[in-house]
């Protein structure tokens, strides 16, 4: 009876504590305060806006730093205000809040990038991405984006507190955007399409050296070569080459070597700082028990507990490389060739005296007649004569032939009802 009482005392009081917070009666600390103790109507009002942030009341929040920002518009509390309004909308969530957050955050960071918050205000922009990134099996919109404002921190603010977390985050996904490119590689492969297995996994592998699963795409990239025939030697013996040499605890490092013999290529050292680098990752790795394996397959985020947690994520983003299979002409390293040249003009007043092209009247034919000049009295929009305006599974007919086709076909039909309506004449009998 008293465990029953007691269960019945802790729903209770779980469910108050909700109704609380969601009427806004909870108090959620603000983490950029404005410490400096005055009656300032301005500061007034940004203390209002704020407590009413901390109760989750955004709207009137806003609405209240609006007010502030319009009516004292040299205030020195004015930066202040406007990033209160971002952290309010990102406080709410919600698709349209994290939306209306990034945009506010930008402005911030366009208006005062030299102020400290700043660097706070791009972090923020990095993690709204990065709370909507999805698993590596789905639209990976939010994970680029999140890469892209990661790396943009990092190369804006390099000095910042929030730096060293961003790094990981970072290094998480890159994590989800090299399994994305991974999956797909697999699919190739198994299709037996080797060339576009081998272009997605040459692109990964250069682009994520980081990824979790990096020697077994150099392992497939390898196998993938291999099978591509004899001309593509040298390239499934540089991703055998480099598992052996950037991944030495890799559990395919035997089988590169005996490939690499077998091929007739040198076989390299083990490189010591990969070694450690990669000993540190498998003693630091975070691995999920059976609760959190089954779990994961119902929540929408990614599962980063095999993202790497030292080295330089990195800071460039993937671009699509030129599949192997293709030919590529003499003399020529990369790319591919094109007749098209591009060269700057000297004169630029050649632009204005020479002739243009479009205006040259056409070369005569094979048999030396010139094409039949343009009509002078044709209006703008009519067709050429002989020519139809548009694609269409019907001839071209003017409606002139039109309309005398069916006065023709009216003054017939009476023609033929008078022949019809005549008696006949008859016949002498013999």
């Amino acid at each position: 009876m008293t465990l029953r009482r007691t269960l019945h005392n802790v729903i209770l009081l779980a469910a108050l504590a909700g109704l609380l917070s969601s009427c806004g009666l909870r108090r959620h600390k603000y983490d950029n305060p404005i410490a400096k103790d005055t009656q300032q109507p301005d500061k007034v009002l940004f203390d209002k806006a704020i407590n009413d942030i901390e109760h989750s009341r955004f709207e009137i929040a806003r609405l209240t730093l609006q007010t502030m920002i319009n009516t004292y518009d040299t205030s020195e509390y004015l930066a202040k205000a406007k990033l209160a309004i971002a952290d309010s909308w990102y406080r709410e969530g919600g698709a349209h809040g994290l939306a209306q957050a990034e945009a506010e955050y930008k402005d911030f960071i366009l208006f005062y990038p030299t102020m400290e918050e700043a660097a706070e205000a791009q972090e923020k922009v990095c993690d709204i991405h990065y709370r909507q990134m999805e698993k590596a099996d789905r639209d990976p919109m939010h994970a680029i984006r999140a890469e892209d404002e990661c790396r943009q921190l990092l190369v804006q603010f390099p000095n910042s507190k929030f730096a060293p977390e961003t790094e990981q985050k970072l290094r998480n996904v890159q994590e989800v955007l090299a399994a994305h490119e991974y999956a797909t590689a697999v699919f190739y492969h198994h299709k037996g399409s080797y060339p576009a297995a081998a272009n997605r996994l040459t692109g990964m592998v250069g682009q994520y050296p980081l990824f979790s699963q990096a020697d077994e795409a150099l392992w497939m990239l390898g196998d993938s070569y291999s099978r591509m025939g004899d001309r593509f030697e040298d390239r499934a013996a540089a991703a055998y080459a480099r598992i052996v040499k950037d991944y030495p605890l890799s559990a395919h490092v035997d089988a590169a070597k005996e490939k690499l013999v077998a091929l007739g290529k040198p076989v390299p050292e083990a490189d010591p700082v990969a070694y450690a680098r990669m000993k540190y990752e498998m003693e630091n790795r975070n691995g999920t028990n059976l609760i959190g394996h089954i779990w994961s397959a119902f929540k929408k985020s990614p599962d980063t507990s095999l993202a790497a947690k030292s080295g330089t994520p990195a800071m460039t983003g993937l671009r699509p490389t030129i599949p192997a299979s293709v030919p590529q002409p003499q003399g020529a390293a990369t790319g591919v060739g094109s007749d098209v040249t591009v060269s700057t003009v000297a004169d630029s007043k050649e632009l204005d005296n020479r002739p243009d092209a479009r205006m040259n009247p056409p070369a005569p034919d094979s048999a030396g007649t010139a094409a039949p000049a343009a009509n002078q009295t044709a209006k703008p929009g009519d067709p050429a004569p002989g020519a139809q305006p548009f694609a269409t599974n019907h001839p071209f007919k003017p409606k002139k032939q039109k309309k005398s086709k069916k006065k023709s076909e009216k003054q017939a039909e009476p023609a033929a009802q008078q022949t019809q309506e005549q008696p006949q004449p008859q016949q002498p009998q013999k």
